[in-house]
């Protein structure tokens, strides 16, 4: 029997992992938006629209989830991420704010094209910021740069803070590059035209690509900048297995995308992504902030754990099937725009539906 902490540490790990799938995905749109090109920008940029509403704000839930488990369970830790992590996690919250708001102004308001280039420039750069400082944050928290006095509560930071550090920074855009990769796998299933998932399948193939030469780049980062970490992706009985079966993984979605086989791809990257997470949980296990925090060592009373569990457990019977509705009703019945039908056409035949 495993202890209540390590049960609510894993309910964290499960939580960022459907984020990183649904909200990282949206994230990853805005580097697609900001960066389209071509004759057919502007069709791209509509299936991006289309794509993401209107369920995209939903996804953040289980963001909320993670801080407020984070908080409860662990609330130690909670005082060193606020205190050494302040500007990036400030720039998470503010950057959530102001994403919503332009998507809304974008996406909804009738203005001039003026207004509406720069609502979108905005979402697009809050997106991309948003990704890097959630990046930033896991790579401080697994450096050993942040470090805890957990008798005392006393958090020592000496010199330039742990966030801006070169392996840090590294994990950022490596989060970057995960979110923009799933984005443009998804959105190969957003449209029927083929020229615009050849678009996306460029783009996918690229951001593939990038993911390989930035993880690669954070693990040599990782020897100075993250060794227990470095030594967990690497010297564990089950490491060096696990990362055969995440390259296997990786390479088989990168060759699904190069013949065409966009369904497979699919699945293959939604499996390379929670093998990413997960090895990255099991390489920092046992520490919940290395080196001092341990999931032992910082976690509240088992009182306290065992309430949030069962509110964590009551909960879930509410929140599953409220997501399996709203996708249902708006994700996976949504008629897709394939740039030759016009708006309403679109309309009557939701309507008709």
């Amino acid at each position: 029997m495993f202890p209540l902490e390590i049960w609510v540490g894993v309910a964290m790990l499960v939580s960022l992992m459907i984020y990183a799938l649904t909200g990282g995905a949206d994230f990853g749109v805005g580097v697609w938006d900001l960066f389209a090109t071509g004759p057919r920008k502007e069709r791209q940029r509509e299936v991006i629209v289309k794509a993401i509403a209107p369920i995209w704000e939903v996804n953040h839930i289980w963001l909320a989830i993670v801080v407020a488990l984070l908080y409860t369970a662990f609330p130690l830790a909670f005082k060193a991420a606020v205190t050494t992590l302040s500007i990036p996690l400030a720039v998470i919250l503010v950057g959530l704010i102001v994403r919503g708001i332009s998507f809304v102004m974008r996406a909804y308001v009738i203005q001039s094209e003026w207004a509406h280039e720069s609502w979108r420039v905005i979402f697009d750069l809050s997106s991309v910021l948003v990704s890097l400082s959630m990046g930033v944050c896991i790579g401080a928290a697994c450096s050993g740069a942040i470090r805890v006095q957990y008798h005392t509560g006393l958090i020592i930071t000496r010199g330039n803070p742990a966030w801006w550090a070169p392996f840090s920074v590294s994990v950022g855009f490596l989060i970057l590059a995960v979110f923009a990769f799933l984005a443009a796998v998804y959105l190969l299933h957003e449209t029927d035209d083929p020229d615009l998932q050849k678009d996306f399948r460029l783009r996918a193939l690229l951001a593939g690509l990038g993911v390989f030469l930035l993880a690669w780049v954070s693990f040599v980062l990782a020897g100075e900048g993250a060794p227990l970490i470095r030594d967990g992706l690497w010297n564990r009985m089950w490491s060096i297995p696990f990362q055969g079966v995440t390259g296997m993984m990786a390479t088989s979605a990168l060759c699904a995308l190069w013949i065409g086989w966009y369904t497979s791809a699919r699945i293959l990257v939604v499996c390379q992504v929670l093998l990413l997470i997960l090895g990255w949980g099991m390489a920092q296990f046992p520490h919940l902030i290395a080196p001092d925090l341990t999931f032992e060592s910082a976690a509240a009373s088992q009182d306290v754990l065992q309430r949030v569990l069962i509110f964590l457990g009551v909960s879930l019977l509410f929140l599953i099937p409220a997501f399996g509705y709203i996708y249902r009703e708006y994700k996976w019945r949504k008629v897709e725009n394939t740039g030759d039908q016009s708006e309403e056409e679109i309309e009557l035949m939701e309507i008709e539906e």
